[in-house]
């Protein structure tokens, strides 16, 4: 099957979805305890979470999961950055040199479709 540009850019937008989820689950993590379930964050982070998922799911009909599955490591880019300016965590070498790698496999992949 070839993979469509549609489920490509759905795929780019999950990715995105994800970081923000995982960034709120983070800063709800502090507030963690049986009274603070309801917590705002928390429900926010759960529900990028879902929608990315269900996203996700849409896209895979159209396109190889071969393909499409590997761009959902662009994630670990987005959350670099969110927790750099969101969270004030330091960005090292080691950080950037792997994001550089993801990009080039997501990249390698991306030409292969």
């Amino acid at each position: 099957m070839a993979t469509s540009s549609i489920a490509v850019a759905a795929v780019f937008l999950c990715t995105i979805i994800g970081a923000f989820g995982a960034l709120f689950l983070k800063e709800a993590s502090a507030k963690i305890s049986l009274q603070h379930l309801l917590n705002k964050k928390l429900i926010f982070g759960i529900l990028c979470y879902g929608t990315g998922m269900f996203i996700n799911i849409a896209a895979l009909r159209f396109g190889d999961l071969s393909v499409l599955y590997p761009l959902n490591s662009l994630t670990y880019i987005w959350v670099t950055l969110l927790s750099k300016y969101r969270l004030k965590e330091d960005i090292n070498k080691f950080k950037i040199a792997g994001i550089a790698l993801i990009i080039l496999g997501v990249s390698v992949i991306g030409f292969s479709r």
